[in-house]
């Protein structure tokens, strides 16, 4: 999980796991490392288009990635998804993030997102 989460939210999460609502922060952890195991991988939502499914959001202040796909590597270096930065809808786009990269810059992982399609996610960004 360190290669989807940054340090300070993985601490964070761990001391979580030590307090009061640690059954509810083991059971989350738990539900993540499910996620990250059997989300799609390079290539595997090829052709879906909108309906290609949204696993994970990352997010800082107005801006936020929408994760497809990642890597197949067992290092996580890049994934696929869709980027609105700083709200900027109408130049939002598809292509290839680097998760090392959003990390270093303290983006956070949504630890709370429910998956959903592109397009879903398309039309939320619109209204």
């Amino acid at each position: 999980m360190k290669n989807f989460i940054g340090t300070s939210q993985l601490s964070a999460m761990k001391e979580a796991c030590k307090g009061e609502e640690g059954e509810h922060f083991n059971a989350l952890i738990e539900d993540l490392r499910r996620t990250l195991e059997t989300m799609p991988k390079t290539y595997e939502t090829d052709g879906q288009g909108d309906n290609a499914p949204v696993t994970l959001h990352y997010f800082k202040g107005g801006s936020d990635w929408y994760i497809t796909e990642r890597d197949m590597e067992s290092e996580q270096l890049q994934a696929f998804g869709f980027a609105c930065l700083n709200g900027d809808t109408q130049n939002a786009e598809l292509g290839y993030i680097n998760i090392q990269e959003l990390i270093s810059y303290e983006v956070e992982l949504d630890l709370y997102y429910d998956p959903e399609t592109l397009g879903e996610v398309k039309t939320r960004l619109q209204e």
